[in-house]
Protein backbone atom coordinates (compact mmCIF):
# COMPACT_ATOMS: atom_id res chain seq x y z
CA UNK A 1 0.00 0.00 0.00
CA UNK A 2 1.18 3.56 -0.88
CA UNK A 3 0.98 6.44 0.92
CA UNK A 4 -0.82 9.50 -0.28
CA UNK A 5 2.10 11.61 -1.13
CA UNK A 6 3.51 9.08 -3.70
CA UNK A 7 0.29 8.57 -5.77
CA UNK A 8 0.16 12.82 -5.88
CA UNK A 9 4.31 12.40 -6.89
CA UNK A 10 2.58 9.70 -9.61
CA UNK A 11 0.75 12.30 -10.73
CA UNK A 12 3.31 14.91 -10.73
CA UNK A 13 5.80 12.21 -13.09
CA UNK A 14 2.85 12.18 -15.54
CA UNK A 15 2.55 15.79 -15.66
CA UNK A 16 5.60 16.24 -16.38
CA UNK A 17 6.81 13.27 -18.17
CA UNK A 18 4.38 12.17 -20.42
CA UNK A 19 1.63 15.14 -20.93
CA UNK A 20 4.18 17.62 -22.64
CA UNK A 21 4.29 15.18 -25.36
CA UNK A 22 0.66 15.46 -26.12
CA UNK A 23 -0.19 18.91 -25.09
CA UNK A 24 1.51 21.85 -27.03
CA UNK A 25 2.35 24.66 -25.42
CA UNK A 26 1.31 26.84 -27.91
CA UNK A 27 0.35 27.45 -31.42
CA UNK A 28 2.24 30.14 -33.31
CA UNK A 29 0.95 33.34 -35.70
CA UNK A 30 1.17 30.74 -38.74
CA UNK A 31 -1.13 27.81 -36.89
CA UNK A 32 1.99 25.15 -36.02
CA UNK A 33 2.16 23.38 -32.48
CA UNK A 34 5.11 24.35 -30.26
CA UNK A 35 5.50 21.40 -28.37
CA UNK A 36 8.22 21.45 -25.46
CA UNK A 37 10.61 19.19 -27.41
CA UNK A 38 11.61 21.90 -29.43
CA UNK A 39 13.27 23.99 -27.02
CA UNK A 40 16.54 22.43 -24.76
CA UNK A 41 15.63 24.51 -22.16
CA UNK A 42 12.11 23.76 -22.17
CA UNK A 43 13.09 19.69 -22.13
CA UNK A 44 15.67 19.59 -19.18
CA UNK A 45 13.59 21.73 -16.93
CA UNK A 46 10.56 19.48 -17.87
CA UNK A 47 13.26 16.44 -17.41
CA UNK A 48 14.55 17.49 -14.40
CA UNK A 49 10.96 17.98 -12.50
CA UNK A 50 10.52 14.58 -13.67
CA UNK A 51 13.48 13.29 -12.19
CA UNK A 52 13.00 14.83 -8.76
CA UNK A 53 9.42 13.98 -8.90
CA UNK A 54 11.00 9.95 -9.29
CA UNK A 55 13.79 10.55 -6.71
CA UNK A 56 11.25 11.66 -4.19
CA UNK A 57 9.20 8.46 -4.64
CA UNK A 58 12.31 6.59 -4.24
CA UNK A 59 13.20 7.99 -1.01
CA UNK A 60 10.04 7.19 0.78
CA UNK A 61 11.92 6.38 4.25
CA UNK A 62 13.65 9.39 3.96
CA UNK A 63 10.82 12.36 4.86
CA UNK A 64 12.44 15.34 5.37
CA UNK A 65 14.69 15.04 1.77
CA UNK A 66 11.56 13.67 0.45
CA UNK A 67 10.02 17.55 2.03
CA UNK A 68 13.05 19.37 0.37
CA UNK A 69 13.16 17.73 -3.05
CA UNK A 70 9.60 18.47 -3.36
CA UNK A 71 10.41 22.46 -2.39
CA UNK A 72 13.18 22.43 -5.40
CA UNK A 73 10.73 21.14 -7.91
CA UNK A 74 7.98 23.59 -6.78
CA UNK A 75 10.47 26.29 -7.64
CA UNK A 76 11.92 24.67 -10.95
CA UNK A 77 7.78 24.58 -11.91
CA UNK A 78 7.82 28.10 -10.67
CA UNK A 79 10.91 28.98 -13.24
CA UNK A 80 9.33 27.34 -16.08
CA UNK A 81 5.70 28.56 -15.37
CA UNK A 82 8.15 31.82 -15.37
CA UNK A 83 9.39 31.18 -18.92
CA UNK A 84 6.54 30.51 -20.23
CA UNK A 85 4.77 33.64 -19.24
CA UNK A 86 7.80 35.84 -19.97
CA UNK A 87 8.00 33.95 -23.47
CA UNK A 88 4.30 35.29 -24.09
CA UNK A 89 4.16 38.32 -22.82
CA UNK A 90 7.51 39.94 -24.16
CA UNK A 91 8.18 38.20 -27.27
CA UNK A 92 4.95 37.47 -28.24
CA UNK A 93 4.56 41.67 -28.61
CA UNK A 94 7.86 41.94 -30.51
CA UNK A 95 7.93 38.97 -33.44
CA UNK A 96 4.09 37.72 -32.67
CA UNK A 97 4.84 33.91 -32.73
CA UNK A 98 2.64 32.86 -29.55
CA UNK A 99 -0.57 33.43 -31.04
CA UNK A 100 -2.67 31.18 -29.03
CA UNK A 101 -1.68 29.65 -25.43
CA UNK A 102 -1.79 25.58 -24.97
CA UNK A 103 -2.68 23.40 -22.62
CA UNK A 104 0.76 22.79 -22.35
CA UNK A 105 1.47 25.81 -20.32
CA UNK A 106 -0.79 25.66 -17.51
CA UNK A 107 0.87 21.78 -16.61
CA UNK A 108 3.24 23.61 -14.39
CA UNK A 109 0.45 24.96 -12.03
CA UNK A 110 -1.20 21.48 -11.86
CA UNK A 111 2.61 20.26 -10.99
CA UNK A 112 2.77 22.86 -8.31
CA UNK A 113 -0.61 22.04 -7.12
CA UNK A 114 0.22 18.17 -6.39
CA UNK A 115 3.48 19.00 -5.24
CA UNK A 116 1.83 21.52 -2.66
CA UNK A 117 -0.86 18.50 -1.27
CA UNK A 118 2.47 15.79 -1.68
CA UNK A 119 4.44 17.95 0.75
CA UNK A 120 1.26 18.49 3.29
CA UNK A 121 0.92 14.84 3.45
CA UNK A 122 4.42 14.43 4.36
CA UNK A 123 4.80 16.92 6.89
CA UNK A 124 1.43 15.45 8.45
CA UNK A 125 3.82 11.67 8.06
CA UNK A 126 6.63 13.74 10.03
CA UNK A 127 4.51 15.40 12.53
CA UNK A 128 2.68 11.75 13.46
CA UNK A 129 6.19 9.90 13.42
CA UNK A 130 7.52 12.76 15.59
CA UNK A 131 4.48 12.46 18.17
CA UNK A 132 4.90 8.84 18.24
CA UNK A 133 8.46 9.21 19.52
CA UNK A 134 7.28 11.50 22.04
CA UNK A 135 5.55 8.78 23.74
CA UNK A 136 8.23 6.43 23.90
Amino acid sequence: MFRVQTYYLLACIIITGALPFIFPLWTDASGKSFYFMMDIVYVSLFGLSTTLSLLSILSHKKRQQQFVMGRLNMILNLILLGLFVYRTLNLSQQTATVSEKGIGMFLPIFTILFLVLANKAIKKDEDLVKSVDRLR
